[in-house]
Formats: structure tokens, C-alpha cells, sequence
């Protein structure tokens, strides 16, 4: 299966390898996903409504373009374009990072909480958890306050992420997705599980996908 992805923001051909590598390394049997950068005139960050709405649009572009494939992805877990019920983009399905990822985890009985690096990402977020219709197994989006460059950095983002962990657990969720698609998560002890957004929605993908 061929996947053809898109960043939602533009990041530059040494973050399109870096995030390229994440997708070879974590891609299961039979699936290749083949990333771009967003075109050049794109947002840089997702900091205001604003610029999740310009990202939408750009990204429903780039993947309503993009070349012969047997999937669209957005490279976001804000499913940017992906219609709430699936749907198509360009004719060809469009698969999302946090339908596939919370999609399976509610369907396995989880409590569903997120972490997110500001609030615009997260009002986004719950809007479309909304969408998919999981809000009644979904706690609360707990805000990092982060900047953009601290996505290349795992270890700043694990820590940000112990104390709203702790509190999720106290909550009793049992699952919590981290709303950036970019950085390597890892487990915390005694805490709710982590869900990468890529490493999760490629395993159910695999999972549904045949091999020769």
C-alpha cells in the first residue's frame, strides 16, 4: 500500500528527512508512506485558528494533487481535509492519524485524554474528536505550552508532558494521544499509555492491510 502524506506546515527539506525516516522506521509489512512539505507560502506553525484554517486548505490541495497512490494522509494528527466520515481526497481514500489512533483505542474501551503543544492545536483537536464522535469517551486536551522548535526535541516534550500525565491518571484516563505527529514519544511509569500518533495508526493499518 502506497500512502502519499503532507506536513501541515512548511518545514524544510531536512525536517521532511527527519519525519520521512519516523515513516520508513515505523511503517509496518506493506505499507510505504512517501512524505512532502507543504508548498512554500504555507503556515510555519500552527500558533492561531487562523493558521489551522490555511493548513487545512493547503493540505486538501496538496493531497487532492498528489501523484498515483492507494491512500492520502495528512502528516498531522489534527486530520487536516480528512472528512469525519473517511472519504475521499483526489479520489483516493483519505486516511487520518487520529482517526485510525483513537479510533482504535475507543473501540478497546479507552478513556481517551491529549496533550497538545498550544491551545489553537487543541481547540482544533477536541473540534475534531467532535467530529468523529468520541466525545463521550474523550476526558480533556491538556495544554504544553511548547514552541514549534521543541518538536525536534523528545526530551523537552517528554518532560512537559509528566505533570498533565500524572493528573490524566488521577482521572482516570486511560489513554492519552500526543497531538504532534513529529515527535518521538516515549512511556511514562504509572501513567496512562502514550499513543504516538504515527506508530499507532501505521499498526492498524498494517494490521488491515494484506501482504503478498
Amino acid at each position: 500500500m502506497l500512502v502519499h502524506a503532507v506536513t501541515p506546515i512548511v518545514v524544510g527539506p531536512r525536517e521532511v528527512a527527519r519525519r520521512q525516516a519516523r515513516y520508513d522506521a515505523l511503517s509496518p509489512a506493506g505499507v510505504r508512506v512517501v512524505l512532502s512539505d507543504l508548498p512554500a507560502g504555507g503556515p510555519r506553525a500552527l500558533e492561531s485558528a487562523a493558521d489551522v484554517r490555511r493548513s487545512t486548505e493547503l493540505v486538501a490541495e496538496s493531497l487532492a494533487a498528489a501523484p498515483e497512490c492507494d491512500a492520502v494522509l495528512p502528516d498531522c494528527v489534527l486530520d487536516p481535509a480528512v472528512p469525519a466520515d473517511g472519504g475521499l481526497l483526489g479520489g483516493r481514500p483519505a486516511l487520518g492519524l487520529l482517526r485510525l489512533a483513537v479510533g482504535a483505542a475507543v473501540a478497546a474501551g479507552h478513556r481517551i485524554g491529549a496533550v497538545t503543544r498550544n491551545a489553537a492545536i487543541a481547540a482544533e483537536l477536541r473540534h475534531r474528536i467532535d467530529d468523529y464522535g468520541w466525545s463521550s469517551s474523550f476526558a480533556e486536551v491538556a495544554v504544553l505550552n511548547l514552541a514549534v522548535e521543541d518538536i525536534t526535541d523528545p526530551a523537552r516534550w517528554s518532560a512537559a508532558m509528566r505533570d498533565p500525565l500524572a493528573a490524566f491518571a488521577a482521572a482516570g484516563v486511560t489513554a492519552v494521544i500526543n497531538g504532534c505527529s513529529a515527535v518521538d514519544t516515549e512511556q511514562h511509569p504509572d501513567a496512562p499509555v502514550v499513543l504516538d500518533p504515527i506508530r499507532t495508526a501505521l499498526a492498524v493499518l498494517g494490521a488491515l492491510t494484506p501482504t503478498p
